[in-house]
């Protein structure tokens, strides 16, 4: 069974994505990082993503669904997938969802709740620990947790309605929230 993760910025998906992954063997899936690794990849698809990346663009839909059915295909049917940052709205899902099916593969999803206030304070000791250039504007950090809020939580919603969707408490440390999401995934594998 494939994973996806779902958080508000500063829920701490990313770290607990990073660690569950190690742990149980899961091929993690950072859509970010797998734009970086085929801008840095030197073919045609490569070139494609670098000149939106270099240019401050987003890299258009088609391509990331391409990148996403790419690494699907080449991870083995054997090996369980980890998805972190992806599907972000519902044209996403919908070509996601056609993906993993017509790959014979199946998700449960994985919500860390966190409040906005409290993620919003999270982010700040982020950014000045960790020097986070992402995380230091106060404003681009809320305008992704609004679009969070429009185009992902009805994704989530959509998968809810659907039984697919385990929901983790986000507050607490970092060792009491992987406690609850392996608790809660523990019943799938």
């Amino acid at each position: 069974m494939d994973l996806v993760f779902f958080g508000i910025q500063g829920s701490g998906k990313g770290t607990q994505a990073k660690t569950l992954a190690a742990e149980l063997k899961y091929y993690i899936f950072e859509a970010g990082g797998e734009l970086r690794k085929i801008k840095a990849s030197g073919t045609d698809l490569g070139e494609l993503v670098k000149k939106y990346i270099d240019n401050g663009e987003l890299v258009p839909f088609e391509i990331i669904m391409e990148v996403v059915n790419e690494a699907v295909a080449a991870v083995p049917d054997d090996q369980k997938i980890l998805f972190d940052g992806i599907p972000r709205d519902e044209d996403q899902m919908n070509a996601f969802d056609k993906i993993l099916s017509d790959a014979g593969r199946q998700i449960r999803c994985v919500h860390i709740l966190l409040d906005k206030d409290e993620a919003v304070e999270r982010i700040k000791g982020r950014a000045e620990i960790e020097g986070r250039a992402d995380d230091a504007d106060q404003e681009k950090v809320l305008r992704r947790m609004d679009l969070f809020s429009e185009k992902t939580m009805p994704v989530i919603a959509e998968y809810e309605s659907a039984g697919k969707v385990i929901e983790i408490d986000g507050k607490g440390s970092v060792e009491e929230i992987y406690a609850r999401i392996k608790d809660g995934i523990a019943d799938l594998n």
